[in-house]
């Protein structure tokens, strides 16, 4: 078993920007990948960003150059740095573990929680 606690979500201007912080517990963190979703109301759940156990990376289009994926493996924790925020981020973030990495969020087998981001306009 993997547990996923997301934090850092809030509400910000348009143009801002938030961190997103998953701590994980449980298995060996550093043989998992880690991914971010997110789900605005009335919409699927919606892929953002994965990063893989050896650091390699893929984002959606609509975050690419305003998103950064990172983790630390001593820490056990996955990060999601959001810069220039648009009224169209807002939706709550999930992050996600799963051996090898995919953009489709049902063959994921551990989530967080999820935490609220708000942008206004």
């Amino acid at each position: 078993q993997v547990q996923l606690v997301e934090s850092g979500g809030g509400l910000v201007q348009a143009g801002g920007s938030l961190r997103l912080s998953c701590a994980a517990s449980g298995r060996t963190f550093s043989n998992y990948d880690m991914a971010w979703f997110r789900q605005a109301p009335g919409k699927e759940r919606e892929f953002v960003a994965y990063i893989r156990s050896g650091g390699s990376t893929d984002y959606v289009d609509s975050v690419k150059g305003r998103f950064t994926i990172s983790r630390d493996n001593a820490k056990s924790a996955v990060y999601l740095q959001m810069n220039m925020l648009k009224p169209e981020d807002t939706a709550v973030y999930y992050c996600a573990a799963r051996l090898f990495a995919s953009r489709d969020y049902g063959t994921y087998n551990y989530w967080g929680q999820g935490t609220q981001v708000t942008v206004s306009s």
